[in-house]
């Protein structure tokens, strides 16, 4: 006898919606729900399988027998099997027992769950994502923090590595023993946003988090969702802004996951072409069923809303827009116009991209993980763009960290490397990433990639570090780089803060957290980041000399730094041509013993009234070996010390 009872969630409206790829709440209706029926209490479950021959719900509570309840077919052909099973409750394990036309029993994972276990089982938790949050305040002012003409330097990190147990290494931390660590670490540091690594539930660790089994689920690895929710709560609490890195590109070909779902191709593309990645060995979802559009969708509404993300970095954009993405010639499919840009892929982006701005505003923002040159990207939907609010700029960092990696002699035959990205930086809102990608796989850490000894090495780092602060666009930097991590990054362990007792990498942490109180407290830095007022050239030629001097502007007049990298280890004195009128004070020096620097204190030496580099007039300054100085127009003060010690009291 079948034990399940007729129940739904669904109206007919829900079930259009879904059929048409815009409904975007699904996670109100499909997955394990507390419920009642006939004044007893116990779960409703529902799930899409259409193309399955029977549907059953197994468990710790029935043995995990697939013949004793059975879930009920909707009437109306849309694919969805649910039912009432009653006495169930909170923390009951669960799956799908699917059975295909061929008769095959594939025991599946909720796609739905909230939860799941930490085993090779890894089956699905009937959860809740009940909380009581506490950071109305952040919600109500946050658009303020995620505006385009707001300071936003974010803090990559990966939970399970950012540090570990100390009695225990190989132990994960929980997540609200994270958050005691880490807000006041973001606090003292300056960042205004974290970005985790994926949270969602994955089974491979290696991984990181990229190959995602449980879409809806907080990885149990460091606690409940209540745990991760705890955690999010404090970090907005405190003025800091939540991103979560999503992925909507792929998934792994794990039994009990998306793949081959109720025995067909359902979540991805039935043409491997367009449905296998060969770089990964995963599945590329396919995002031209409507189904899946609506899961994708739901999926992103969810983590903003049931646990306030405060921004979505969707991850390789790039696999998803091109069709010859690491394909050969013969290998993949050109769309109806003959070119290589899924079209599918785009309108699903542009959908997701409408449906979250709608919902929310500008108090969330959504970022692409996009390497290629691919058009309109963080322009509007309604003019053709594909609505992203930002586009991390990775060719600013691939020619960033080429350029430093070049010995000093050499640079001046690679000097426009570092100018380059101003002939494009205003073709998107962008944001300036060093993130995990290049300090793992032998690509080396951020500071072994600098060239010379110990000196030059933290010398050219935190001359990279003005040059990234001071440069238009949004700031993204990844744990550990912040204090100079030698090793490459290894998910398996704790960074190594031990390197803090160093006065080399203590003083390039202070040297980071100066530079985020600098771009978050001073306005030129930030107000025009996306525009072309924000920012001058002053000298981008100088070859030989391998320096750079450039302005960052505010709205207001007098608002105006300027910025003078020079790239050799050497003193040199510079001559610099200025306006008649203004007159400049160095307030920035990466070289300060401060920063565990040599201490060479530039000055400016020589003012003269005479046309100059198309000025009316010049400054000579004395320039440290392998710096970074800034200077400020004096007729607006600026006493760094007091910024920082005001921004510690708030």
């Amino acid at each position: 006898m079948n034990s399940v009872k007729t129940y739904t969630l669904f109206t007919d409206h829900d079930v259009y919606l879904f059929k048409e790829g815009k409904h975007y709440k699904l996670y109100d209706k499909f997955g394990a729900h507390s419920a009642e029926k006939d004044g007893v209490k116990g779960v409703y479950f529902s799930v899409w399988a259409p193309n399955a021959k029977k549907v059953s719900v197994i468990g710790n509570f029935n043995n995990w027998n697939h013949k004793d309840h059975i879930l009920f077919p909707r009437w109306d052909e849309s694919g969805i099997w649910e039912g009432f099973i009653a006495g169930l409750t909170w923390g009951t394990l669960y799956k799908y027992a699917i059975e295909t036309p061929r008769g095959e029993i594939l025991e599946k994972s909720d796609p739905y769950a909230l939860s799941w276990e930490q085993n090779i089982q890894a089956a699905s938790l009937v959860s809740t994502t009940w909380y009581e949050w506490k950071d109305k305040d952040w919600l109500e002012n946050r658009w303020k923090k995620n505006t385009l003409n707001a300071p936003l330097s974010v803090y990559e990190l990966h939970l399970g590595s950012w540090v570990r147990e100390g009695n225990d290494p190989k132990k994960f931390l929980n997540y609200r023993d994270i958050g005691k660590k880490l807000v006041p670490y973001i606090k003292e540091m300056g960042f205004t946003h974290v970005e985790f690594m994926p949270v969602m539930e994955y089974p491979y660790d290696p991984s990181w988090g990229y190959q995602i089994t449980g879409f809806y689920a907080a990885t149990s690895r460091f606690g409940s969702p209540q745990d991760l929710m705890s955690l999010i709560d404090e970090l907005h609490q405190n003025g800091i802004g939540v991103i979560l890195d999503w992925v909507p590109s792929h998934f792994p070909g794990d039994a009990n996951g998306l793949h081959r779902f109720d025995g067909s191709y359902l979540y991805e593309h039935e043409d491997p072409r367009k449905g296998f990645h060969p770089d990964w060995k995963s599945y590329i979802f396919n995002y031209g069923r409507n189904e899946v559009k609506s899961f994708l969708i739901s999926n992103a509404m969810f983590w903003l809303e049931r646990y306030h993300a405060d921004g979505l970095r969707v991850d390789a954009v790039t696999s998803m827009l091109h069709l010859d993405y690491s394909r050969n010639e013969g290998e993949w499919e050109p769309n109806i116009y003959g070119g290589n840009v899924n079209l599918e892929a785009k309108a699903f982006l542009q959908d997701f991209n409408t449906a979250v701005y709608k919902e929310f505003g500008d108090n969330i923002i959504t970022i692409a993980e996009e390497s290629s040159d691919f058009p309109m990207l963080t322009k509007p939907v309604h003019d053709g763009g594909v609505g992203f609010g930002m586009k991390w700029m990775m060719g600013w960092m691939h020619d960033t960290l080429d350029y430093f990696k070049e010995e000093h002699e050499n640079r001046k035959f690679h000097h426009h490397k570092l100018t380059f990205a101003s002939m494009y930086m205003y073709n998107e809102n962008y944001m300036m990433p060093l993130s995990h990608d290049e300090v793992v796989h032998g690509k080396a850490s951020l500071i072994y990639k600098m060239k010379g000894d110990e000196w030059q090495k933290f010398a050219n780092l935190r001359a990279l570090y003005i040059y990234m602060f001071t440069h238009p666009g949004a700031k993204l930097l990844f744990m550990g780089d912040e204090f100079g991590q030698t090793s490459e990054w290894n998910f398996k362990q704790s960074l190594d803060w031990y390197l803090l007792e160093y006065p080399v990498h203590k003083g390039l942490q202070t040297l980071v957290k100066d530079l985020n109180h600098l771009y978050r407290y001073e306005t030129a830095f930030y107000e025009n980041q996306f525009s072309r007022d924000g920012f001058e050239w002053v000298e981008a030629d100088d070859l030989e000399n391998s320096v750079y001097v450039y302005l960052r502007k505010g709205k207001k007049k007098d608002d105006v730094f300027m910025v003078i990298l020079n790239l050799k280890p050497e003193v040199l004195d510079y001559k610099i041509g200025v306006n008649a009128g203004s007159h400049w004070e160095i307030i920035f020096n990466s070289d300060d013993e401060r920063y565990s620097g040599s201490g060479y204190k530039p000055e400016i030496f020589s003012e003269q009234f005479e046309e100059y580099m198309n000025h009316q007039k010049s400054i000579s300054v004395s320039l440290p070996p392998l710096s970074g100085i800034i200077l400020k127009r004096k007729d607006k003060k600026y006493n760094k010390h007091n910024r920082i010690k005001q921004h510690k009291k708030q």
